[in-house]
């Protein structure tokens, strides 16, 4: 249950950390795919980018999890901004120089991938026990977090979008850079005394880095649900990727005006999911989670990529964008109450990491898949194609066993704190 001694100064400094790295982040989302475009005009070229930045995240989240717990949550946190400060920051440094070549490009964004994902595993770990700490539940804080994230993305994506067209790509990575050390600051000060498991919830016994690694996959892959959201996220990460990063932008470029259309239709999204964030942090605990899981995400995914491939023009896409982004909004909560609840404190770095690494595992070949079919097979098939897979993706719950125990009452199940253990054989 909540507790009684509130302070929820270190909640609302993690939220607004997470406010000002995902606003910057918009704007890395928006400024290095147009940067390659203007620089070297070829998608295949800003596949590669994309790829190049991804990849790093998925292998940093696939083995980062036990690296998290030895360091704590808060260390890692501001490592992880610390480091992305300089890597990002280098890349308008040295275009300003003349000295960025597009090797050196690709190098920057891998060493800021491969650092990304450890903080964002720690900020995620953080949040259900600084929830405790505020006195809310893991399900209203689990929104407020998705909800911060939703709105950042909101306004940086036309910021973004704004100020590219205004001053430039590569200038405007110098603002990423410093929401990534701002980002750092707040954690930093905000979080100190909460960054490592306590009393109970502490590592009961010494183990190596391997066998740390190994208890937080081996606890996913028997947590069947869990294990079954991964695969499909996995596959939806990965198209999502091929569109914000190649098909966006080279429709755009060619049919919708230019760089404003991506921050108008990003923005559009980020709108309207942080609506959808609000609504399920206020009705969604009313709802049947796997119903709601099923129908937000058959309608966050296929009709954005449709309607790009078969209706010219932005108005249509900007609408649709905002109605798969209400839809969008909703999926984040669920799935992070989800894991809340059944995976234990000890372990949710490891396991949090294990997850974010199979989400992230496809998203590298997405872009880069992307990039080259739209070079050779059309930008127009290529949506068709992304949409068709992202519909049979969304509708593989309705046929899975696994998904079919979403509602059914856990013996196990930790409270709405998120304190406890479950075991994942039961699920």
């Amino acid at each position: 249950m909540p507790t009684t001694d509130r302070d929820r100064r270190p909640l609302v400094l993690l939220l607004t950390a997470n406010v000002i790295s995902v606003s910057g982040n918009m704007l890395t989302i928006v400024a290095v795919p147009w940067f390659v475009l203007q620089t070297t005009g070829s998608p295949a070229r800003a596949g590669l980018v994309a790829f190049a930045s991804t990849l790093p995240v998925a292998v940093a989240a696939l083995l980062g999890g036990p690296l998290v717990d030895r360091l704590g949550q808060t260390v890692s946190s501001v490592v992880s901004d610390a480091v992305c400060t300089v890597a990002v920051g280098a890349i308008p440094v040295l275009h300003m120089a003349g000295a960025l070549s597009y090797g050196a490009l690709l190098a920057l964004v891998a060493v800021a991938g491969l650092f990304h994902a450890p903080g964002e595993t720690a900020r995620e770990v953080l949040m259900p026990r600084l929830a405790e700490v505020a006195g809310t539940t893991v399900g209203r804080a689990s929104s407020a977090y998705e909800g911060a994230a939703r709105g950042a993305r909101m306004l940086g994506a036309p910021l973004a979008g704004v100020l590219v067209a205004a001053l430039g790509a590569a200038d405007v990575l110098l603002v990423d850079a410093a929401s990534f050390a701002v980002s750092a600051l707040l954690i930093g000060l905000g979080a100190r005394a909460h960054g490592r498991p306590r009393g109970e919830d502490a590592e009961p016994r010494e183990l190596g880095y391997a066998a740390q690694l190994r208890e937080g996959y081996a606890y996913l892959v028997r947590a069947r649900l869990l294990f079954a959201v991964v695969v499909m996220v996995m596959v939806t990460n990965a198209l999502d990727q091929a569109w914000s990063a190649v098909l966006l932008p080279v429709d755009a470029r060619e049919h919708l005006g230019g760089a404003y259309a991506i921050g108008l239709v990003s923005g559009a999204t980020g709108g309207a999911a942080l609506v959808g964030s609000l609504l399920y942090g206020v009705y969604g605990h009313r709802l049947p989670r796997r119903g709601l899981f099923i129908g937000a995400f058959l309608v966050a995914g296929f009709p954005r990529t449709a309607v790009a491939a078969f209706v010219p023009g932005l108005p249509p896409l900007v609408a649709v964008t905002a109605a798969c982004g209400i839809a969008a909004g909703v999926l984040n909560p669920i799935i992070g109450t989800e894991m809340v609840r059944q995976v234990p404190e000890r372990l949710r770095s490891r396991v949090f990491g294990a997850t974010t690494s199979g989400c992230l595992m496809a998203m590298p070949l997405g872009g880069l898949a992307a990039g080259y079919l739209v070079q050779y097979a059309g930008l127009r098939g290529t949506l068709a194609a992304v949409s068709a897979a992202y519909l049979l993706t969304t509708l593989s719950p309705l046929v899975l066993p696994a998904f079919r125990r979403w509602d059914a009452p856990h013996p196990h199940a930790a409270p709405a704190a998120g304190r406890g253990a479950v075991s994942p054989d039961a699920v």
